[in-house]
C-alpha cells in the first residue's frame, strides 16, 4: 500500500512540475499601489437568484472538431454572456492537477453566493489543438471572460495563433518571452518565480555569499539557475555550486565546501527527500530553499531533518487561520500537496477573473497562493510567506520585505 501511494506521489509531482513551467520571469517586481477604479458593468449579466448555493454552471456547447478553423457561429439565442473555464480535464498527464482548480474554483464562487455571470466548463485533452478549438468555441458562445489554459503548451498556443479579444487569464505562462498580448493576464505556480523571491529574503537577511546543492532533474536545475541569477543581481555573489549525490562521498563533500568559510548562507534547489539528507552537512551556515522541500504535513522527524531550512510558501499551506483562507472549504487530498495547491490556484483564479470582469487593471488581493498584485507585464505576482522548520515544528515568520 506504501509503495503504491509513494509511486501516485511521484508521479503527481513530475507532472506538477511540468506544469509549474521552464520559462523566466513570472513575477513581476512592482507593486501597485493606487486604489482600484470603481467597478463598471461588462454587458447584460446574469446574476443567480439571491441566497442561491453556488454558480450556474451551464452545459457546454457541442464541441467543435479540433481541426476546424473555427466553430460554426451560434444564433443570438444561443449566445449567453458566461466566464469560460478552459482545462485539459480529459488529460491522462494533467487531469488530477485540472479537477483541482476546477474544484478550487467553484469553491470560490459558491463561498461567494452570488455571481454576475454563468459559467461554462470547456473541457480538453493534451492536444494543443483541442485548446485553441476549446478557446474559439468558448468566444463563439459568448464567453465574457476565460480562465485556462492551464499547460504551457496550450497557453503558448493561444498566445501565438489567437486573437484575444475579452479577458483571459492564463494560469501557466508562454514559452519564451514573448509578450502577452492586449487582454491576456498570467496567474500561475512558476517555479522561478518563487525561487527568485528566495534570493530576495535571503539578501534581506544578510546572504551575500552562497553556497548552493543542486538535484538533476530539469525543474531543479531551472529553480538553481533562476535564484543565482537573481542572488547575483542583487549583488550577492555564487561561492560554490555542489550537485547533489546521496552517496557517503557526494555529502561529505558538501560538508567539506560549507566548512570552508567561504559561504555565509546555502540555497537548496533539492526536494523534500534530498533536501533532508543534505541539510545535516551544512552546518553552521544559514539555509534557504523553496516550497520544494515542504511536502505538506510532515512529521517531528522530518522536520528535525530539516532544522534551520528558511523557505516561502503559499498561505493556504501555511496559515490555515488566516482571514483570507479560513474562508474557504479544504478537499481532502491527503498527502498529495501538489492537487491541494492547485485547489489554491483555482481559489484565487476565481477571485482575479471576478476583478477582470468589473473591468479593474489595477488589481492587489489577499490571495491564498499569496499577496497577488498585477504587474505591467500583465502577470501576477505572488508574494509568498515565509517559513522555517525550528524545534521539530513549522514556524511561520511571515512575509518577506519589498
Amino acid at each position: 500500500m506504501r509503495c503504491g501511494v509513494l509511486h501516485r506521489w511521484l508521479g503527481l509531482l513530475l507532472t506538477a512540475a511540468i506544469l509549474y513551467g521552464g520559462v523566466p520571469a513570472l513575477a513581476s517586481e512592482g507593486v501597485v499601489t493606487s486604489p482600484a477604479p470603481p467597478p463598471r458593468p461588462i454587458g447584460a449579466p446574469l446574476p443567480l437568484a439571491p441566497g442561491a448555493p453556488g454558480p450556474l454552471v451551464l452545459p457546454a456547447p457541442p464541441s467543435a472538431p479540433a481541426a476546424a478553423a473555427q466553430p460554426a457561429a451560434p444564433s443570438d439565442d444561443a449566445r449567453i454572456s458566461h466566464v469560460a473555464l478552459l482545462l485539459p480535464l480529459k488529460s491522462t498527464a494533467f487531469g488530477q492537477h485540472a479537477e483541482a482548480v476546477r474544484n478550487g474554483f467553484l469553491a470560490a464562487a459558491k463561498v461567494q453566493g452570488r455571481v454576475a455571470l454563468p459559467l461554462r466548463i470547456y473541457e480538453t485533452g493534451d492536444d494543443v489543438q483541442q485548446v485553441v478549438a476549446g478557446y474559439r468555441q468558448a468566444l463563439a458562445a459568448g464567453a465574457t471572460v476565460v480562465v485556462g489554459p492551464l499547460t504551457r503548451s496550450g497557453v503558448t498556443a493561444i498566445v501565438e495563433a489567437e486573437p484575444v479579444p475579452v479577458p483571459t487569464l492564463a494560469l501557466n505562462v508562454p514559452e519564451g518571452r514573448a509578450t502577452a498580448p492586449r487582454n491576456f493576464y498570467m496567474l500561475s505556480l512558476q517555479a522561478e518565480a518563487e525561487a527568485r523571491q528566495v534570493a530576495q529574503l535571503a539578501h534581506q537577511e544578510g546572504g551575500r555569499s552562497v553556497l548552493t546543492v543542486s538535484g538533476d532533474t530539469p525543474l531543479m536545475r531551472r529553480i538553481h539557475q533562476a535564484f543565482v541569477e537573481e542572488f547575483t543581481r542583487l549583488g550577492g555573489k555564487l561561492a560554490a555550486e555542489i550537485p547533489f549525490a546521496s552517496d557517503p562521498a557526494g555529502l561529505n563533500r558538501i560538508k567539506q565546501v560549507a566548512g570552508l568559510g567561504t559561504a555565509d548562507m546555502a540555497f537548496l534547489a533539492l526536494d523534500f527527500q534530498r533536501a533532508r539528507l543534505a541539510r545535516p552537512y551544512l552546518e553552521p551556515l544559514a539555509i534557504f530553499a523553496t516550497s520544494q522541500v515542504h511536502p505538506g504535513n510532515v512529521g517531528p522527524l522530518a522536520a528535525f531533518d530539516l532544522a534551520r531550512v528558511r523557505f516561502l510558501d503559499m498561505p493556504w499551506l501555511l496559515q490555515p487561520d488566516h482571514t483570507a483562507v479560513m474562508v474557504y472549504p479544504r478537499q481532502d487530498y491527503r498527502d498529495v500537496v501538489e492537487l491541494d495547491r492547485f485547489y489554491a490556484l483555482g481559489i484565487d483564479a476565481f477571485r482575479v477573473a471576478n476583478e477582470l470582469l468589473a473591468g479593474r487593471l489595477e488589481i492587489i488581493l489577499d490571495g491564498v497562493t499569496g499577496r497577488l498584485t498585477l504587474g505591467p507585464d500583465q502577470s501576477f505576482a505572488r508574494m509568498l510567506t515565509a517559513a522555517q522548520f525550528r524545534e521539530g515544528k513549522l514556524a511561520v515568520t511571515g512575509e518577506p520585505r519589498r
